[in-house]
Protein backbone atom coordinates (compact mmCIF):
# COMPACT_ATOMS: atom_id res chain seq x y z
CA UNK A 1 0.00 0.00 0.00
CA UNK A 2 2.84 2.33 0.70
CA UNK A 3 4.52 1.38 -2.07
CA UNK A 4 1.46 2.28 -4.13
CA UNK A 5 0.98 5.78 -2.84
CA UNK A 6 4.68 6.96 -3.12
CA UNK A 7 4.47 5.75 -7.09
CA UNK A 8 1.41 7.75 -7.58
CA UNK A 9 2.83 10.94 -5.48
CA UNK A 10 5.82 10.12 -7.87
CA UNK A 11 3.59 9.90 -11.39
CA UNK A 12 1.59 13.06 -9.91
CA UNK A 13 5.67 14.97 -9.49
CA UNK A 14 6.16 13.89 -12.70
CA UNK A 15 2.85 15.43 -14.40
CA UNK A 16 3.16 18.38 -12.62
CA UNK A 17 6.69 19.18 -13.43
CA UNK A 18 5.67 18.26 -17.08
CA UNK A 19 2.98 20.63 -17.12
CA UNK A 20 4.38 23.39 -15.34
CA UNK A 21 7.49 23.27 -18.13
CA UNK A 22 4.95 23.10 -21.04
CA UNK A 23 3.07 26.11 -19.19
CA UNK A 24 6.87 28.13 -19.27
CA UNK A 25 7.36 26.99 -23.07
CA UNK A 26 4.11 28.11 -24.04
CA UNK A 27 4.90 31.54 -22.25
CA UNK A 28 8.27 31.96 -23.78
CA UNK A 29 6.92 30.53 -27.14
CA UNK A 30 4.37 33.52 -27.11
CA UNK A 31 6.53 36.33 -25.41
CA UNK A 32 9.02 35.63 -28.68
CA UNK A 33 5.77 35.73 -31.14
CA UNK A 34 4.74 38.90 -30.00
CA UNK A 35 8.00 40.70 -29.81
CA UNK A 36 8.90 39.13 -33.57
CA UNK A 37 5.33 40.12 -35.03
CA UNK A 38 5.10 43.18 -33.20
CA UNK A 39 6.77 45.65 -36.09
CA UNK A 40 4.52 43.80 -38.72
CA UNK A 41 1.54 44.64 -36.58
CA UNK A 42 2.20 48.62 -36.18
CA UNK A 43 3.41 48.93 -40.07
CA UNK A 44 -0.60 47.33 -41.00
CA UNK A 45 -1.74 49.52 -37.62
CA UNK A 46 -0.06 52.57 -39.03
CA UNK A 47 -0.85 51.83 -42.84
CA UNK A 48 -4.89 52.08 -41.59
CA UNK A 49 -4.24 55.35 -39.62
CA UNK A 50 -4.73 59.21 -40.90
CA UNK A 51 -1.73 61.17 -41.01
CA UNK A 52 -3.24 62.88 -37.80
CA UNK A 53 -3.44 59.51 -35.89
CA UNK A 54 0.25 58.63 -36.80
CA UNK A 55 1.10 61.91 -35.31
CA UNK A 56 -0.84 61.40 -31.94
CA UNK A 57 0.84 60.95 -28.49
CA UNK A 58 0.76 58.73 -27.10
CA UNK A 59 0.50 56.59 -30.28
CA UNK A 60 -2.68 54.48 -30.98
CA UNK A 61 -2.32 51.00 -30.90
CA UNK A 62 -5.37 50.20 -33.19
CA UNK A 63 -6.63 52.81 -35.99
CA UNK A 64 -9.42 54.55 -34.93
CA UNK A 65 -10.99 54.61 -38.41
CA UNK A 66 -9.61 52.45 -40.90
CA UNK A 67 -8.03 54.42 -43.86
CA UNK A 68 -7.70 51.99 -46.50
CA UNK A 69 -7.23 54.55 -49.09
CA UNK A 70 -4.05 54.85 -47.98
CA UNK A 71 -3.05 51.81 -50.00
CA UNK A 72 -4.43 53.62 -53.54
CA UNK A 73 -2.66 56.47 -52.85
CA UNK A 74 0.51 54.88 -52.02
CA UNK A 75 0.64 53.21 -55.41
CA UNK A 76 -0.39 56.61 -56.81
CA UNK A 77 2.48 58.23 -55.13
CA UNK A 78 5.23 56.46 -57.21
CA UNK A 79 5.77 54.40 -60.47
CA UNK A 80 4.60 51.38 -58.06
CA UNK A 81 3.60 48.68 -61.18
CA UNK A 82 6.59 50.21 -63.09
CA UNK A 83 9.23 49.47 -60.16
CA UNK A 84 7.22 46.19 -59.55
CA UNK A 85 7.71 44.78 -63.05
CA UNK A 86 11.16 45.55 -62.63
CA UNK A 87 11.64 44.09 -59.65
CA UNK A 88 10.04 40.99 -61.32
CA UNK A 89 12.13 40.49 -64.20
CA UNK A 90 14.85 40.90 -62.09
CA UNK A 91 14.25 38.23 -59.38
CA UNK A 92 12.76 35.75 -62.37
CA UNK A 93 16.18 35.65 -63.87
CA UNK A 94 18.01 35.37 -60.59
CA UNK A 95 16.24 32.50 -59.26
CA UNK A 96 16.42 30.71 -62.84
CA UNK A 97 20.12 30.98 -62.95
CA UNK A 98 20.40 30.12 -58.57
CA UNK A 99 18.31 26.75 -59.46
CA UNK A 100 19.79 25.65 -62.56
CA UNK A 101 23.49 26.57 -61.85
CA UNK A 102 23.63 25.61 -58.08
CA UNK A 103 22.01 22.26 -58.60
CA UNK A 104 24.11 21.34 -61.33
CA UNK A 105 27.05 22.50 -59.55
CA UNK A 106 26.23 20.14 -56.44
CA UNK A 107 25.60 17.13 -58.12
CA UNK A 108 29.02 17.01 -59.25
CA UNK A 109 30.52 17.77 -56.13
CA UNK A 110 27.77 14.61 -54.68
CA UNK A 111 27.98 12.30 -57.32
CA UNK A 112 30.81 12.92 -60.02
CA UNK A 113 34.51 11.40 -58.55
CA UNK A 114 37.45 13.92 -59.80
CA UNK A 115 40.64 14.17 -58.37
CA UNK A 116 40.65 17.36 -55.92
CA UNK A 117 37.26 17.41 -55.52
CA UNK A 118 36.98 17.42 -51.66
CA UNK A 119 39.94 20.23 -52.00
CA UNK A 120 37.61 22.28 -54.82
CA UNK A 121 34.38 21.92 -52.47
CA UNK A 122 36.38 23.14 -48.77
CA UNK A 123 37.52 25.76 -51.34
CA UNK A 124 33.87 26.38 -52.08
CA UNK A 125 32.72 26.38 -48.86
CA UNK A 126 35.38 28.71 -47.25
CA UNK A 127 34.00 31.65 -49.62
CA UNK A 128 31.49 31.62 -47.47
CA UNK A 129 33.42 33.14 -44.78
CA UNK A 130 34.38 36.54 -47.15
CA UNK A 131 31.95 39.00 -46.18
CA UNK A 132 30.10 40.56 -49.19
CA UNK A 133 31.04 43.99 -48.68
CA UNK A 134 34.59 42.81 -49.38
CA UNK A 135 34.03 41.92 -52.73
CA UNK A 136 31.54 45.25 -53.47
CA UNK A 137 34.25 47.55 -54.92
CA UNK A 138 36.46 44.67 -57.27
CA UNK A 139 32.71 43.52 -58.73
CA UNK A 140 31.64 47.28 -59.15
CA UNK A 141 35.12 48.00 -60.77
CA UNK A 142 34.67 44.91 -63.24
CA UNK A 143 31.27 45.51 -64.02
CA UNK A 144 32.39 49.09 -65.07
CA UNK A 145 34.85 47.66 -67.21
CA UNK A 146 32.30 45.97 -69.02
CA UNK A 147 29.94 48.63 -69.53
CA UNK A 148 26.87 46.32 -67.52
CA UNK A 149 26.96 50.20 -65.72
CA UNK A 150 22.83 51.38 -65.44
CA UNK A 151 21.66 47.89 -66.54
CA UNK A 152 20.30 44.40 -64.93
CA UNK A 153 23.35 42.35 -66.08
CA UNK A 154 25.20 42.94 -62.79
CA UNK A 155 21.96 41.82 -60.64
CA UNK A 156 21.76 38.88 -62.78
CA UNK A 157 24.92 36.98 -64.04
CA UNK A 158 26.09 36.68 -61.09
CA UNK A 159 23.18 34.20 -59.78
CA UNK A 160 24.34 32.07 -62.83
CA UNK A 161 28.24 31.05 -61.44
CA UNK A 162 26.67 29.78 -58.49
CA UNK A 163 26.54 30.46 -54.89
CA UNK A 164 28.53 28.71 -51.86
CA UNK A 165 25.40 28.32 -49.69
CA UNK A 166 22.67 26.87 -52.21
CA UNK A 167 25.85 24.59 -53.33
CA UNK A 168 26.10 23.34 -49.71
CA UNK A 169 22.52 23.40 -49.28
CA UNK A 170 22.02 21.05 -52.48
CA UNK A 171 24.96 18.75 -52.11
CA UNK A 172 23.91 17.77 -49.04
CA UNK A 173 20.43 16.33 -50.63
CA UNK A 174 21.72 14.59 -53.45
CA UNK A 175 24.49 12.93 -51.12
CA UNK A 176 21.11 11.43 -49.55
CA UNK A 177 20.33 9.85 -52.89
CA UNK A 178 21.55 6.31 -53.52
CA UNK A 179 24.58 5.53 -55.59
CA UNK A 180 22.53 2.54 -56.84
CA UNK A 181 20.27 5.16 -59.47
CA UNK A 182 23.24 6.46 -60.69
CA UNK A 183 24.76 3.19 -61.56
CA UNK A 184 21.97 1.87 -62.54
CA UNK A 185 21.18 4.81 -65.13
CA UNK A 186 24.64 4.54 -66.44
CA UNK A 187 24.47 0.83 -67.13
CA UNK A 188 21.49 2.01 -68.99
CA UNK A 189 23.99 4.21 -71.54
CA UNK A 190 22.29 7.78 -69.39
CA UNK A 191 25.27 10.26 -69.03
CA UNK A 192 25.95 12.21 -66.06
CA UNK A 193 23.63 15.83 -67.66
CA UNK A 194 20.84 13.10 -68.31
CA UNK A 195 21.07 11.75 -64.61
CA UNK A 196 21.10 14.79 -63.15
CA UNK A 197 17.98 16.43 -65.17
CA UNK A 198 15.60 13.38 -65.60
CA UNK A 199 16.83 11.57 -62.16
CA UNK A 200 18.64 14.19 -59.35
CA UNK A 201 16.42 17.20 -60.29
CA UNK A 202 13.32 15.96 -59.43
CA UNK A 203 13.97 13.48 -56.36
CA UNK A 204 15.56 17.20 -55.26
CA UNK A 205 12.09 19.07 -55.14
CA UNK A 206 12.14 20.40 -51.82
CA UNK A 207 15.61 20.92 -51.69
CA UNK A 208 15.41 23.33 -55.25
CA UNK A 209 12.14 24.95 -53.40
CA UNK A 210 14.47 26.21 -50.28
CA UNK A 211 17.22 27.33 -52.95
CA UNK A 212 14.18 29.39 -55.41
CA UNK A 213 12.55 30.67 -51.62
CA UNK A 214 15.82 32.15 -50.91
CA UNK A 215 16.80 33.91 -54.05
CA UNK A 216 13.34 35.15 -54.20
CA UNK A 217 13.98 36.68 -51.35
CA UNK A 218 17.20 38.00 -51.93
CA UNK A 219 16.42 39.61 -55.22
CA UNK A 220 13.23 40.64 -54.31
CA UNK A 221 14.50 42.98 -51.35
CA UNK A 222 18.03 43.47 -52.20
CA UNK A 223 18.54 47.70 -51.97
CA UNK A 224 21.96 48.01 -52.36
CA UNK A 225 22.69 46.37 -55.39
CA UNK A 226 20.24 48.42 -57.40
CA UNK A 227 21.53 51.14 -55.51
CA UNK A 228 24.85 51.09 -57.35
CA UNK A 229 23.89 49.69 -60.68
CA UNK A 230 20.93 51.19 -61.77
CA UNK A 231 20.67 54.81 -62.61
CA UNK A 232 17.85 55.65 -64.55
CA UNK A 233 14.61 56.01 -62.91
CA UNK A 234 12.88 54.10 -65.20
CA UNK A 235 15.06 50.78 -63.97
CA UNK A 236 14.25 51.84 -60.41
CA UNK A 237 13.53 48.80 -58.47
CA UNK A 238 10.64 48.60 -55.56
CA UNK A 239 13.38 48.89 -52.91
CA UNK A 240 14.71 52.34 -54.14
CA UNK A 241 11.42 53.12 -55.22
CA UNK A 242 10.32 53.05 -51.51
CA UNK A 243 13.28 55.00 -50.72
CA UNK A 244 12.50 57.89 -53.11
CA UNK A 245 8.96 57.33 -52.14
CA UNK A 246 10.13 58.57 -48.47
CA UNK A 247 11.88 61.52 -50.05
CA UNK A 248 9.46 62.56 -52.56
CA UNK A 249 6.20 63.22 -50.03
CA UNK A 250 7.98 64.24 -47.24
CA UNK A 251 7.84 60.99 -44.56
CA UNK A 252 3.84 60.41 -44.89
CA UNK A 253 4.34 57.28 -42.62
CA UNK A 254 0.70 55.64 -43.51
CA UNK A 255 1.67 55.84 -47.10
CA UNK A 256 5.29 54.46 -46.34
CA UNK A 257 3.92 51.44 -44.33
CA UNK A 258 0.70 50.58 -47.39
CA UNK A 259 3.46 50.78 -50.07
CA UNK A 260 6.08 48.59 -47.78
CA UNK A 261 2.99 46.22 -46.80
CA UNK A 262 2.78 45.78 -50.93
CA UNK A 263 5.94 45.36 -51.53
CA UNK A 264 6.52 42.68 -48.64
CA UNK A 265 3.20 40.56 -49.66
CA UNK A 266 4.51 38.54 -52.30
CA UNK A 267 7.37 36.84 -50.53
CA UNK A 268 5.01 36.44 -47.44
CA UNK A 269 2.48 34.66 -50.37
CA UNK A 270 5.50 32.57 -51.54
CA UNK A 271 6.70 31.57 -48.48
CA UNK A 272 3.15 29.94 -47.00
CA UNK A 273 2.58 28.80 -50.68
CA UNK A 274 6.09 26.42 -50.54
CA UNK A 275 6.01 26.40 -46.74
CA UNK A 276 6.00 22.25 -46.85
CA UNK A 277 8.46 22.25 -49.15
CA UNK A 278 10.73 25.03 -47.67
CA UNK A 279 10.73 22.86 -43.76
CA UNK A 280 10.97 19.53 -45.61
CA UNK A 281 14.27 20.51 -47.66
CA UNK A 282 15.85 22.12 -44.69
CA UNK A 283 15.05 19.85 -42.09
CA UNK A 284 16.33 16.74 -45.04
CA UNK A 285 19.62 18.96 -45.52
CA UNK A 286 19.96 19.34 -42.30
CA UNK A 287 20.19 15.78 -41.18
CA UNK A 288 22.70 14.70 -43.41
CA UNK A 289 26.43 14.21 -43.26
CA UNK A 290 29.18 16.38 -45.19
Amino acid sequence: MAISTAKSHYFQSVKRKKKISQIIVTIVLLTGSIVILSPLWWMISTSLKSMTEVMHFPPTFYPKEIHLENYVDAIKAFPFFRYALNTLFITFFVVIGNVLCNTFVAYGFAKIQFRGKNLLFAIVLATMMIPPFLTMIPQYIIFTKLNWMNSYLPLIVPSFFGSAFFIFLLRQFFMGIPNDYVEAAKIDGANHFYIWWKIAVPMAKPAIATVAIFSFNGAWNDFVGPLLYVNDESLYTLQIGLATFKEQISVQWNYLMAASLLVITPVVLLFFAFQRYFIEGMDITAGRKI
